[in-house]
């Protein structure tokens, strides 16, 4: 199965042509999930794993990789399943998000497939706010529609991990507190967990925090404004955006902003959990004002106080 991953290099090039690739698996006999191949280092048959007494109770415990430990999260628990059953086909994918590292337990792996961001479609609003989905599309497999649930890993690993939004000392500047309240930041990502990590970080300072789901919503409400007369880049003090969205990605909504001279001056962070130095690429090529790996709650708080330094410079 590794096989799969080996030139996953040269699928770097479908990122910012609205494309992705998407490792499907199963952790139940009926239901396909995926996630996205760039947050995905290798998929290893279930080795020998190492139990940890205390620990949080969707960590199944802990693999050696080559040398290397890293925790293992039962996914069909920590999406609120049963345990899932250790069979010949069980797996671990192991991923990297936010700087680290991690291996999900699941079932049969399947198959990589190429799809673009308009195939993949938000998860229904009755679903509610708490399903651990970003996003659904479907497959043809065998004559037959599958439906494939994207699994919202952030949101998993939030609930694993303590993302701490406090600030660390001498990272604020006090000489600018007082000219950001009432200063207004669009936050598009289509993890809400991603959101709520970014609006509990800047809010607290006082700036206005309006979101999007996706990269196309976030597009036509630019637009919106745009139509109606609105200096888009005078109303933002910047846009902050996810890199993988249903509909349209982080890149292509870039890509249109730039391309619309009405709004092309609006400054935009790429904030993302994909790999720094393939961002650092694509914001080149996008046209991205700033990259930030997330969830750093100083470089973020850094880079919007450089933006409001920069306005309020003579």
């Amino acid at each position: 199965m590794n096989k799969v991953l080996d030139t996953v290099d040269q699928r770097t090039q479908l990122v910012g042509e609205n494309r992705l690739e998407l490792l499907l698996f199963r952790i139940s006999s009926t239901q396909l999930f995926a996630i996205n191949v760039f947050k995905v280092k290798e998929v290893v048959k279930l080795p020998a794993i190492n139990m940890l007494p205390g620990s949080n109770p969707k960590i199944y415990g802990v693999a050696n990789i080559r040398g290397t430990s890293i925790p293992v999260i039962n996914l069909r628990e920590a999406i609120g399943f049963s345990k899932i059953p250790i069979t010949d086909d069980s797996n671990l994918i192991i991923t990297e998000y936010n700087r680290s590292v991690q291996a999900f337990l699941v079932g049969k792996v399947e198959h990589i497939i190429n799809m673009t961001w308009s195939d993949i479609m938000p998860p229904p609003k009755t679903s509610g706010a708490h399903n651990y989905l970003t996003a659904i599309t479907k497959v043809e497999q065998e004559g037959m529609t599958h439906l494939v649930s994207i699994i919202d890993v952030e949101k998993v690993l939030a609930e694993i991990i303590d993302y701490d939004v406090s600030l660390s000392e001498g990272v604020l500047d006090e000489s600018l507190v007082p000219n950001m309240p009432g200063r207004k930041v669009l936050i598009v990502d289509d993890s809400s967990t991603a959101r709520k990590q970014v609006r509990d970080t800047l809010s607290p300072l006082g700036i206005e925090i309006i979101e999007a789901s996706d990269g196309l919503q976030a597009l036509r409400l630019l637009q919106s404004w745009a139509d109606n007369g609105t200096q888009v880049a005078d109303e933002l003090l910047m846009m902050i955006t996810d890199a993988e969205m249903p509909e349209m990605d982080g890149y292509k909504l870039t890509a249109e902003v730039r391309a619309d001279p009405r709004m092309t001056s609006l400054f935009i962070t790429l904030n993302t959990s994909l790999s720094g130095s393939f961002n650092k690429a694509m914001v080149e090529k996008v046209g991205c004002n700033e990259f930030i790996s997330k969830f750093q709650p100083d470089l973020l708080v850094s880079v919007v106080q450089d933006r409001l330094r920069n306005l309020l410079a003579p």
